[in-house]
């Protein structure tokens, strides 16, 4: 049965005069009207799909029709939606209002203002900020609607009245293969930690280039985890692995997550208790966390310029408040040492005697009953000492190459000499035989001990010859008026007037002769 209607078919058989149209004929007529309808209709959707569109315009039937070789509809086509009017006295007629044009209205009508010629003129956007409101730029009317919160946006106003845009969460489409892979990640650094296969998933983690899109969930996943777990040690560790993997991928832009991944890194570092049983080594997850932050520092520092100051300022405090924790000041301490010797010399010797005042009353027997704390108290001693050993030794590290100490150690004892010669330098004791004897060999100490020969007492032709055979030493040499002068001994004098002759006595004074093994060899023998 056609949805075309028999009476529709006679209504415009009637229009064009035909009138003896039989009735048999009029179901034919109007299945193949039906036919050519649906024929057009389909190329006009073919069209607009061609077309990119998903909404039917008539320029796609007129388009159909051409393609049929149907003569086209003539009108005149306007951009305007159609409205139509319901006829009087009647309820399903309906037609389209359209107004007569008379034609002496159109030609008295006058003439539109000519196109302008293409040209290129110039004109200020802004001037000081502020835009010039001329013709060219837009009307502040559209700058308004163009400042309108978007899809994803949406404004509220607070008790005092200032607005405030509120962005909405937006959708995230991920694979099933990336779904797949971070609950696998997630379940193995939760429940397995300790298994081989976590240990490949840290390694995909650091190399895998196809898991940017996951960055902020692994984020999130850190953040929550370490905020509901800090009782579980094991659980932190693995998620402090986890971050150092992520930051070794070179593949993917982690720098807008570091505001979310820093202060689950701090936690771990500067936490009041990390686990809760007494054979979790919370001290080796806070020297990791603190090695960690370092290399956050060092790599981003550049991009965030207030990165290392902000990190410096909270272990700071940590590590001056007295009413924080020793593990505390512990992680404090190592978290400083971590960012470098400059840091250390700027921001905890000044203030290291005034804290070695605190803590000495919990590292003695007589005033610390509590084992435990005691504990503590010389795991923070240590730590300290060790940052500022490795200061001193940075320091010393930066004075210009020092001469050896001299082949042969001369000792008294039960007024007998005895020499001892190193096989390392039996060549260099070879090509000194045939050299004139030293003036003075060893002056007695107030100690009982036996001082280095004095360079400077040396002949000249010896000094020479043992500079020159000593490693380490340039054996270059400034001639003044035919006088050789060694280049050593004028900027070790100068280096112990700037900061030796301070630091090194501080040292010494607060941690004795533990500051031995932070010497280098060659400094060691000179000023010791």
């Amino acid at each position: 049965m056609s949805i075309v209607p028999k009476e529709t078919i006679e209504v415009i058989a009637q229009s064009i005069g035909i009138t003896n149209l039989s009735p048999d004929v009029l179901p034919a007529l109007a299945a193949d009207v039906e036919y050519r309808i649906r024929e057009i209709m389909q190329e006009a959707i073919k069209c607009m799909r061609h077309s990119r569109r998903t909404t039917l315009t008539t320029d796609d039937v007129d388009s159909a029709l051409g393609l049929r070789n149907v003569e086209p509809i003539y009108g005149f086509a306007s951009g305007d939606p159609l409205r139509f009017k319901r006829a009087a006295g009647h309820k399903d007629l309906f037609y389209i209002e359209e107004k007569d044009v008379e034609f002496k209205e159109v030609i008295e009508a006058p003439l539109p203002k000519a196109p302008l010629d293409t040209a290129v003129v110039t004109h200020w956007l802004a001037i000081e900020g502020v835009q010039p409101a001329i013709p060219e730029n837009p009307p502040p009317e559209a700058l308004q609607m163009l400042s309108l919160p978007s899809d994803n946006r949406k404004t509220e106003v607070k008790e005092d009245g200032v607005p405030v845009d509120i962005k909405l969460p937006i959708k995230h489409v991920l694979s099933r293969e990336l779904q797949l892979y971070f609950e696998k990640i997630t379940e193995l650094t939760v429940s397995r930690s300790e298994s081989g296969l976590f240990k490949a998933a840290l390694s995909s983690l650091a190399t895998d280039s196809g898991i940017h899109p996951l960055v902020p969930y692994f984020t999130f996943f850190v953040a929550d985890e370490v905020s509901r777990n800090l009782n579980n040690y094991s659980l932190l560790f693995a998620l402090m692995r986890l971050v150092w993997s992520l930051l070794q991928n070179p593949h993917i832009h982690i720098e807008p997550y570091l505001h979310q991944l820093m202060p689950s890194v701090m936690t771990c570092l500067v936490a009041k208790r990390l686990g809760n049983k007494l054979s979790d080594n919370h001290w080796v997850l806070r020297n990791f966390t603190a090695n960690l932050v370092a290399s956050i520092c060092k790599r981003f520092g550049h991009v965030y310029h207030n990165l290392q100051p902000r990190v410096t300022k909270t272990l700071l405090h940590a590590f001056l408040d007295p009413s924080k924790a020793l593990p505390q000041h512990y992680g404090a301490i190592q978290g400083l040492a971590s960012l470098g010797p400059n840091v250390v010399r700027m921001l905890v010797l000044p203030n290291l005697e005034a804290y070695l005042q605190l803590l000495e009353p919990e590292m003695q027997l007589e005033k610390q009953k509590n084992e435990m704390k005691r504990h503590e108290a010389w795991v923070v001693y240590g730590a300290l000492m060790r940052a500022a050993g490795m200061c001193m030794y940075d320091r010393l590290k930066m004075l210009p190459s020092l001469p050896s100490p001299p082949p042969r150690a001369v000792w008294k004892s039960n007024a007998k000499v005895v020499t001892t010669v190193s096989n390392k330098r039996k060549a260099s004791m070879d090509n000194m035989t045939n050299q004139p004897p030293l003036k003075k060999l060893a002056t007695d100490s107030s100690m009982g001990g036996t001082t280095p020969p004095n360079i400077g007492a040396m002949d000249p032709n010896l000094q020479s010859s043992t500079n020159n055979n000593m490693p380490g030493s340039s054996g270059r040499k400034d001639i003044l008026g035919g006088q050789r002068l060694l280049k050593t001994p004028a900027a070790l004098d100068q280096a112990w007037k700037d900061d030796a002759r301070k630091l090194i006595p501080l040292l010494h004074k607060h941690f004795g002769d533990s500051m031995l093994p932070f010497f280098p060899p060659p400094e060691a023998s000179l000023f010791l």
